[in-house]
């Protein structure tokens, strides 16, 4: 069976655990931790980073950081993981739902300006798969109707948007390290920082409301309690882990990138027959092969295919339910406008095995395999 997906790993993922525990130093902050966020903005030039327990909650980080009241209404696709919408519902904020872009499934930056309202706080770009949303025109209205931005870079991990690193661009940006992201943790995330006026505060609110941070930087004679916050560090150990991808963050991507040219160059022939579509990297995006997709015809075509590649042992999955039709986003949002792509398109797409290590060989296989579907 060649699995949809298997978490990265290395080989000095053991090594590097086993020097945290050595150094005896396995709560949050330790010298891993250290590690990755001085990677992360050296990578991505952000003011600050600061690795999380997950990234939904770097976006809860946001949401508080934001002060997002009840009533508050934040706009986002549909199309995305709940987290995006809880992170903000959670704070008593109001989801208003917008239509996608069929080409690239995020959100349509046409469409946003027409649901914005006095109640309107924010604007959150997801950036699906890793390529980015059209962030000048959204940075653009955000400005015109002084809303934040705050940036799902959650698949957006080492992508950028005109030179610019994803997550950087919007007052905060939120990565993910899943276990099902190009670079892992298990479970953990990061949460980006613009400007520096922002980082003494998610500083405090990261470290349960104290300023525990300043303490350690010399800055205070000792740490207290200041204001609301809640325990968002992870275990060094898990930093250690990720640590072990992030200094190897070049190499898992060129092999990541090799496996996504290699679908897009076999299926590209059904797609020229119009049998498939397959992903659309704009001009100016620079991606990271985080996933590659195609679209079937239809629901009904697209179960038949996963059915079939299953029987080659092949494993393949759709993804998500658009937000709107769940029984949470009947209760705790709205559409705004008209659901013209989203849940058609989310009926059709399907994910293919991708990940660290995939061979060529496996690659050539789930092609040869998706185009003898199309060939009975």
């Amino acid at each position: 069976m060649i699995g949809f997906n298997v978490a990265p790993f290395t080989g000095k993922e053991f090594d590097y655990i086993r020097q945290a525990i050595e150094a005896e130093h396995i709560c949050g902050d330790g010298m891993f931790t250290k590690k990755c966020n001085e990677w992360i903005e050296k990578q991505t030039g952000t003011a600050k980073a600061l690795l999380t327990t997950s990234c939904t909650h770097a976006t809860e980080m946001a949401a508080l950081l934001l002060n997002i009241q009840p009533g508050d209404e934040v706009i986002m696709p549909s199309y995305t993981f709940v987290s995006t919408a809880n992170a903000f519902v959670l704070r008593g904020g109001f989801p208003v739902f917008v239509d996608i872009r069929p080409d690239t499934m995020n959100l349509d930056e046409n469409l946003i300006e027409a649901a914005v309202t006095e109640k309107t706080k924010a604007i959150v770009p997801v950036h699906y798969a890793g390529v980015a949303c059209e962030m000048d025109k959204i940075m653009e209205l955000a400005k015109k109707y002084r809303l934040a931005v705050v940036e799902d870079a959650a698949q957006g991990v080492c992508s950028f948007y005109k030179g610019k690193a994803l997550g950087t661009i919007g007052d905060y940006g939120c990565f993910s390290f899943h276990e099902t992201k190009n670079f892992s943790m298990g479970e953990g995330g990061a949460l980006l920082i613009r400007d520096q006026d922002h980082v003494e505060d998610a500083e405090i609110l990261r470290e349960k409301g104290t300023n525990r941070s300043r303490f350690f930087r010399g800055q205070v004679d000792k740490y207290s309690w200041v204001n609301q916050g809640s325990s968002y560090l992870p275990s060094d150990m898990n930093a250690a882990y990720l640590w072990a991808q992030l200094e190897m963050a070049d190499a898992i991507t060129a092999d990541r990138m090799g496996s996504w040219k290699a679908y897009y160059e076999q299926l590209l022939p059904l797609k020229e027959q119009g049998r498939i579509e397959l992903p659309v990297v704009p001009e100016g995006c620079e991606q990271n092969a985080h996933m590659f997709y195609m679209k079937a015809k239809d629901l009904k075509e697209r179960t038949a295919l996963i059915a079939y590649l299953k029987e080659a042992g092949i494993q393949t999955v759709f993804h998500y339910v658009p937000l709107h039709s769940a029984q949470a986003g009947l209760a705790f949002g709205r559409f705004s406008g008209e659901d013209r792509y989203t849940t058609r398109e989310s009926e059709r797409l399907l994910r293919l095995p991708m990940y660290y290590g995939l061979k060529e060989e496996q690659v050539s296989y789930v092609a040869e395999r998706i185009r003898e579907f199309y060939e009975q």
